[in-house]
C-alpha cells in the first residue's frame, strides 16, 4: 500500500508545471505571423528595389541620352543632357498642330516616392506597437500566468484529495463531499474568468487592430492606383523631345528648337513598378483575411481549458459578437502557444479522455488525475 501511495504522490508531483522563467516576458510575440509577413514585404520590398535602382544610377552614370547635333562639342552635348534631365518636359504637337508640353517629373521622383510608400507602410505597425502592444503584453502575461496557475491548482487539489481520501474511514462520504463541492462551484477560478469576461466587453484592442488593417489596405490600394497612373500617363514614353532654347540660348540660331532624348533607366523603373504593384495586389486579400479573422471565435484554445473544474467561459459566455478584445487576445494566445505550458498538458489529457472507455467518469482534469492516482475504485459512477 505504501508503494502505491508513493507512486501516486510522485505522479501527481510530476504533473505540476515548473515556475515560469523570467524570459517569458521577453519571448511573447506581439504580432501575428501573417502581420509580421505583411510588414516585412510591404516595407522591405520597395526599400530593396529602390536601393537597386539607386545602385544602378550610381554605377551607370547619366540616366538620359540626348541626340545632340553633330556640330555640338563634347561640353555642349553634356550640357544638353544635363538641361534636359533637369527639365524633363516633353514638347510635342497635337492632332491640330498646336504645341503641347508634358511633364515627366514623376519619373525623376519615382524612387523617392517608393521611399514614401515604405514609410507609409510602416505607419500601421507603429500604430499597433505604441497604441496596442503595451496593453496586449500585460494581458497576455496575466492570462498565460493565470491559466498555468489554474492547472497547477487543479493538480494540487488532486494531491489534497488523495491525502484526505487516504485518511478517510468512509470513502463514500468523501466522494459525496466532493460532488457537493462541485455543485456549489468551490473549484471555480473567479479572477481569471471575470478578467476574460471583462475583456469580452472591451473594444480598444480590436479597434486598433481593425484600424491598422484598414490603414494598410488604404495604403496598398493608393500605391496600386499611383502605379497605374504612372503606367497610363508616363511609363509608356521612354523617348521625348527636349527644348534647350531658354535663357541666353534662346536667340542662338544654330541650336535646334527640339532635341530628341531617350531615358536610359526607363525599363528598370517599369520592372520595379510592375513588381511592387503585383506583390501589393496579391497582399490585399491577405489583409482582408486578417481583418475577417475577428468575425468568428477561436474556440479551440479555451475549449481545452474547459477540462479545468468550473471553467466554462466558452459554453456560458462566448455567445456574443466576436468583435471584442477577448477575441484578439485569443488570436495572440494562439500565436504564443509555446509560452502556454499548461496547454500541451491539457491537450494530452483531453486526447486521453477521448480514448478512455468510461468517458462518463471524466469531466475535468481533476477526474482524470483521480483515475491516474488510483481513486477510481472507490469513486461512485455518475
Amino acid at each position: 500500500m505504501s508503494l502505491s501511495r508513493t507512486a501516486a504522490e510522485y505522479m501527481l508531483s510530476d504533473a505540476l508545471l515548473p515556475d515560469p522563467s523570467s524570459s517569458r516576458a521577453k519571448g511573447l510575440r506581439l504580432e501575428l505571423p501573417s502581420d509580421r509577413l505583411l510588414k516585412f514585404v510591404t516595407v522591405g520590398l520597395p526599400l530593396l528595389l529602390v536601393s537597386l535602382a539607386f545602385a544602378r544610377e550610381f554605377s551607370a552614370g547619366s540616366q538620359i541620352s540626348c541626340f545632340s547635333p553633330t556640330n555640338f562639342t563634347g561640353k555642349q552635348s553634356a550640357y544638353t543632357d544635363t538641361a534636359c534631365w533637369d527639365s524633363l518636359i516633353h514638347h510635342g504637337f497635337d492632332a491640330e498642330g498646336r504645341a503641347i508640353t508634358k511633364s515627366l517629373w514623376a519619373l525623376k521622383v519615382f524612387p523617392y516616392s517608393l521611399l514614401v510608400v515604405a514609410v507609409l507602410m510602416y505607419l500601421p505597425y507603429l500604430l499597433w506597437r505604441y497604441a496596442a502592444a503595451p496593453a496586449l503584453h500585460c494581458d497576455l502575461l496575466f492570462i498565460i500566468d493565470e491559466l498555468d496557475k489554474s492547472y497547477n491548482r487543479s493538480v494540487r487539489l488532486v494531491q489534497h484529495m488523495k491525502k484526505i481520501q487516504q485518511a478517510s474511514a468512509e470513502p463514500e462520504q468523501f466522494w459525496e463531499e466532493y460532488e457537493r463541492a462541485r455543485r456549489e462551484r468551490y473549484f471555480e477560478f473567479p479572477l481569471l474568468e471575470r478578467y476574460l469576461t471583462c475583456k469580452q466587453h472591451a473594444h480598444a484592442l480590436v479597434s486598433i487592430y481593425i484600424l491598422r488593417n484598414l490603414l494598410l489596405l488604404l495604403f496598398l490600394a493608393a500605391t496600386c492606383l499611383y502605379l497605374v497612373f504612372l503606367h497610363l500617363n508616363i511609363f509608356f514614353q521612354d523617348e521625348f523631345s527636349c527644348s534647350i532654347k531658354t535663357g541666353l540660348l534662346q536667340a542662338e540660331p544654330h541650336i535646334p528648337s527640339l532635341i530628341p532624348c531617350k531615358l536610359v533607366f526607363f525599363s528598370v523603373f517599369q520592372l520595379i513598378s510592375l513588381s511592387v504593384g503585383s506583390v501589393y495586389v496579391l497582399l490585399i486579400p491577405v489583409v482582408i483575411y486578417n481583418a475577417l479573422q475577428l468575425c468568428q471565435w477561436d474556440k479551440g484554445l479555451l475549449s481545452v481549458y474547459e477540462m479545468l473544474p468550473a471553467f466554462d467561459l466558452l459554453s456560458r459566455r462566448m455567445l456574443t459578437c466576436p468583435l471584442n478584445d477577448l477575441n484578439v487576445i485569443l488570436l495572440f494566445l494562439r500565436a504564443n502557444i509555446s509560452e502556454l505550458t499548461s496547454f500541451s498538458r491539457l491537450n494530452a489529457v483531453s486526447a486521453l479522455r477521448e480514448a478512455t472507455a468510461n468517458k462518463e467518469d471524466i469531466d475535468t482534469v481533476i477526474d482524470f488525475m483521480t483515475l491516474l492516482a488510483g481513486l477510481e475504485t472507490t469513486k461512485p459512477k455518475h
